[in-house]
């Protein structure tokens, strides 16, 4: 695959998501086939037990544009973008989560910011005005509710930004590459810490709103994850007091995607069509208009 720049990198990381990281796939492509944006996809697999790597890399033939990176052992999300952000090739870089909980249309509305100028940074927020949220269950709102008191009113994120966890983020390349490549924190608390090394180093950074759906098959467990949470959270503030950056040697050991697939290539699962309720045409055959 060339080298060579393109404009829009779309880095999704991924841990067990064999079942989920082909309609990701999919809809990034489409995506990018829509508006006519030359980019890549990146699916960053962060050590995963499951064959979420040879899965992802089973696309490759129908996109020549998708990259599937993969290493052992597993270290963590905010690691996982670490690696894939570091490598990616976009004059713009965008971050989604796995399992397409904000549908790629919304990058529209922080590519636009970012092309205007409006900020280096652009966030996704589910606690914006005109954002639309989605079968989120009730522990996950308070959850959300008391670590934004943690947030704001220990960490010092200022409140204009208001959701520093939603898995939609958009940077110019530059700015992500120097951000990403400082950033220590392996876990979920990744977003903190690029938040408030952004605003250390003077970005401007913007929110804005996302169509959101709660996906019931996350990898964080509240119960098992709130220890880490704050565990995270302090190395967070001791490290920027102290200055403290990434290490530069990676304990990680890159896998050979090409030696992960099968002799037989895996089946893309199967797509239901696409009805467009206002145009009857687009049933298909023995389905009622």
């Amino acid at each position: 695959m060339s080298e060579a720049p393109c404009e829009l990198s779309i880095v999704i990381p991924a841990y067990k998501e064999a079942t989920k990281v082909g309609r990701d796939i999919e809809a990034a492509f489409a995506f990018l086939a829509g508006d006519r944006i030359d980019g890549e996809v990146i699916v960053v697999d962060d050590g995963s037990p499951d064959d979420t790597a040879a899965v992802a890399a089973s696309y490759r033939a129908r996109y020549p544009a998708l990259r599937v990176l993969s290493y052992t052992p597993n270290r963590g999300k905010g690691h996982a973008l670490r690696y894939g952000i570091l490598r990616a090739r976009g004059r713009t870089i965008l971050f989604a989560d796995a399992g397409l909980c904000v549908p790629y249309d919304v990058a529209r509305i922080p590519l636009a910011m970012l092309a205007m100028r409006m900020c280096d940074v652009a966030n996704g927020s589910r606690r914006m005005r005109g954002s639309v949220k989605r079968a989120q269950p009730f522990y996950r709102k308070l959850g959300s509710r008391l670590f934004g008191i943690l947030v704001h009113g220990v960490m010092g994120v200022p409140m204009y930004v208001s959701d520093t966890q939603c898995g939609f983020k958009a940077y110019r390349r530059e700015v992500a590459r120097r951000l990403f490549g400082e950033a220590f924190t392996d876990g979920f608390m990744f977003d903190t810490e690029i938040i408030l090394r952004a605003l250390k180093e003077g970005c401007t950074i913007l929110e804005f709103p996302v169509v959101w759906e709660n996906d019931a098959d996350t990898r964080f467990s509240p119960r098992h994850g709130s220890v880490r949470i704050l565990r995270e959270l302090l190395a967070i503030r001791l490290g920027l007091v102290r200055g403290r950056t990434a290490s530069p040697h990676d304990t990680v050991t890159a896998r050979d995607v090409d030696a992960m697939l099968p002799a037989v290539p895996l089946a893309a699962p199967e797509r239901a069509p696409i009805v467009d309720a206002n145009d009857p045409a687009s049933a298909p055959t023995g389905t009622p208009a």
